[in-house]
């Protein structure tokens, strides 16, 4: 029963921990070779959700709603870029944190008036409806579709910042933006694409997270706050540290949240046990995070600036 249990959990870390990498993947690159905080990313990942659940509510079709999710999310991220991230990036990093506070504020507005206060749900699709046999365990055949989903973005986004000459332009212009314009390449558009991958990127991972959360305004902040974690962690800028930090706070906080209560219930009662379990499991990731720090100040995994 507890190796079952276990392994259960083991899984629904890293489930979790895909969907904290294809926010963190997205928003690192935008921190790290933009330098620009961008507080609403969060709120793009809200965007995702409540698109998945729009379209699908309207074709009832899971690959139209992931659709809308990515290009709804996707858009706003490129109105975003345009209207006001793209006139603050020489500015200091309090004009970023207090411009994409104001936008999550209007983009929680935004999404009560259109959809209204109450939570809206999304059906796993009927193909994957069913379990998969893992060690001879029978797990979610949707969640464990989201940690393949996972692993193939983050093959897809390593190739496309270390393989291909928009992703040497890309770290080129994060360092020597003038040099870069001046071989001709439009700076601005470049910037605009690499901020709308990284929406596209939070729209999917709110779009796969619509069926087994519920999609309510403001649910884009408490993960925003992992998503953050995560990034620090893994070193800001580097794909490959988000990928292994998310998976290991993906999996602290899920393990965390499930065995701490049940061993707090050997010297409390089970009610004040399932109320402290769950927030000494919250703690414990910030706990892990100062201790990686304090022996790697840049990350598990920092990205390598070539002179």
């Amino acid at each position: 029963m507890l190796t079952s249990t276990l392994l259960a959990q083991l899984l629904n870390g890293l489930q979790y921990g895909m969907l904290l990498f294809l926010l963190a993947a997205g928003l690192t690159l935008i921190l790290g070779i933009m330098s620009y905080v961008n507080l609403a990313h969060g709120s793009l990942y809200m965007v995702g959700a409540y698109g998945a659940a729009a379209a699908y509510g309207a074709t009832n079709s899971f690959i139209a709603a992931i659709a809308a999710a990515i290009v709804g999310a996707a858009a706003v991220g490129f109105a975003i870029e345009r209207l006001v991230a793209s006139t603050l990036y020489r500015r200091d990093h309090v004009d970023h944190v207090l411009a994409s506070f104001g936008l999550v504020l209007l983009l929680n507005e935004l999404a009560r008036t259109i959809w209204g206060p109450q939570p809206l749900f999304l059906t796993v699709p009927d193909a994957l409806s069913g379990t998969v046999d893992v060690l001879g365990f029978q797990y979610s055949a949707y969640r464990f579709a989201i940690v393949g989903l996972g692993i193939a973005v983050v093959l897809g986004a390593h190739y496309l910042i270390h393989g291909t000459r928009i992703g040497m332009l890309v770290r080129a212009g994060s360092t020597h933006a003038q040099m870069v314009s001046a071989l001709g390449v439009n700076i601005k558009v470049l910037n605009a694409a690499l901020f709308t991958f990284g929406a596209a990127l939070a729209g999917l991972a709110g779009g796969i997270a619509a069926p087994i959360v519920s999609v309510q305004m403001g649910m884009g902040e408490n993960i925003l706050i992992l998503t953050l974690v995560v990034i620090v962690v893994g070193g800001i800028g580097s794909i490959q540290g988000s990928f292994y930090s998310a998976l290991i706070i993906g999996c602290i906080d899920t393990m965390g949240r499930s065995f701490i209560p049940l061993g707090l219930r050997e010297a409390m009662s089970r009610e004040l046990a399932n109320a402290a379990g769950p927030a000494i499991a919250s703690m414990l990731v910030y706990v892990v995070m100062a201790v990686i720090l304090s022996i790697k100040p840049q990350g598990l995994f920092p990205i390598k600036v070539k002179t």
